[in-house]
Parts: C-alpha cells; sequence; structure tokens
C-alpha cells in the first residue's frame, strides 16, 4: 500500500468536502487513487455529508453522562438544522453516546483546529528531540506521524468510538458523517465539559 500524504488527504478533503480522516482512509482503500477514492466517499455518503458542513446548525440538544460511580460526568452539546432532526432518537442516541464515549476517552477538543497551539508545539518540539537520531531525510515524516499519533488520542472526532461493537471500530468523525448523511443535515458537535471527582 503506498504512503499517503497529508498533501494528498488535503487535495481530496478539498475536492469532496469530506472530513480529513474519512479522505485519509479512502485514499489508503484506493491504494492512492484519487478517482477512486472520490467515489469511495460519494458512494458512502460522506462527501455529500461535507457539502451540507456549511449549512446552520441552529437546532440541536444537550445530554448529560454520568458513570455508575458518579465521579466522571459529561455534558455535550451537539446541533443540527432542524427541531424535527433534534427530536429524531437516532440524533438523541448520537448524543447520548458520544458524551458516554468522552467520560471514557477524555479528549482535550472536538477538532484538530481547537487543540491548543501550546500543546501541538509541545509534542512537535518532543517529537523532534526524539527523531534527532534518525536519518535526516525522514525526520519530519516521523515527527509529523508522532503529532498525528497525539491528535489521535486528544481529538474527539478522531477517536474510534469506545463501543467498538455497536460503532464497528469508527471514529466519531466517521459516525458523525454517516448520521448527517442519513439524516440529510449538517450535524456538529459544538462543544463539551467533562467534570471529575478531585481533578
Amino acid at each position: 500500500m503506498p504512503e499517503i500524504s497529508a498533501t494528498e488527504v488535503k487535495a481530496l478533503r478539498d475536492r469532496t468536502g469530506a472530513a480529513l480522516m474519512a479522505c485519509k482512509k479512502a485514499l489508503a482503500e484506493a491504494n492512492g487513487d484519487v478517482d477512486a477514492a472520490t467515489e469511495k466517499l460519494r458512494a458512502r455518503g460522506e462527501a455529500q455529508a461535507a457539502k451540507r458542513a456549511g449549512n446552520a446548525a441552529t437546532e440541536g440538544t444537550t445530554q448529560s453522562y454520568i458513570h455508575s460511580n458518579g465521579k466522571v460526568g459529561v455534558l455535550i452539546e451537539v446541533n443540527c438544522e432542524t427541531d424535527f432532526v433534534a427530536r429524531n432518537e437516532n440524533f438523541l442516541t448520537f448524543a447520548r453516546d458520544v458524551a458516554m464515549h468522552i467520560a471514557a476517552t477524555a479528549p482535550v477538543a472536538v477538532s484538530d483546529e481547537d487543540v491548543p497551539e501550546a500543546d501541538l508545539e509541545s509534542e512537535r518540539r518532543i517529537a523532534t528531540e526524539q527523531a534527532a537520531d534518525k536519518p535526516e531525510n525522514v525526520r519530519e515524516r516521523i515527527v509529523e506521524g508522532k503529532v498525528n499519533k497525539y491528535l489521535d488520542e486528544v481529538v474527539l472526532l478522531r477517536q474510534k468510538h469506545v463501543n467498538g461493537d455497536k460503532y464497528e471500530d469508527k471514529t466519531i468523525e466517521e459516525i458523525r458523517a454517516k448520521l448527517a448523511s442519513d439524516t440529510g443535515e449538517n450535524v456538529v458537535i459544538r462543544r463539551f465539559a467533562r467534570f471529575q471527582v478531585g481533578a
């Protein structure tokens, strides 16, 4: 399988409007063939869901999750375009399931853009120091790989849902995009707050 570069992923995202992780996965499945990857995204409805991403999502729900031990709680806001979808059971279940996921994984941010720049710079510095003894021509890729791994751990949309059986090891972004495709509306995880006793 060819190595997929960040530039190729971004180009496919610009072309289809689909989520970065969906683009990366489609390119990997298509062995780097952009046209085949585009078809895969369209077939899954992810390209269509992305077209709606610019639509105003002013309706929605807030849901909560309190862990059974009473020591961890989450409050989440998920938005959509209409009150009709906001009352839809699949939409409400999605919001509740994401709140439970947040309680279990403690992400730092909803998306890559929300990760504090200071945290990213710190991760880059650490990765650069760790790669210092590697050949110069691969250092940059090593650093980017380590930063991406860090983002996979702390960004909600990049994380695989903790209920892997129910969600077939899909990321939160893949689940969100499928819901957007199924409902025909833009679905946005706006924000969350996670509380833990003693933290």
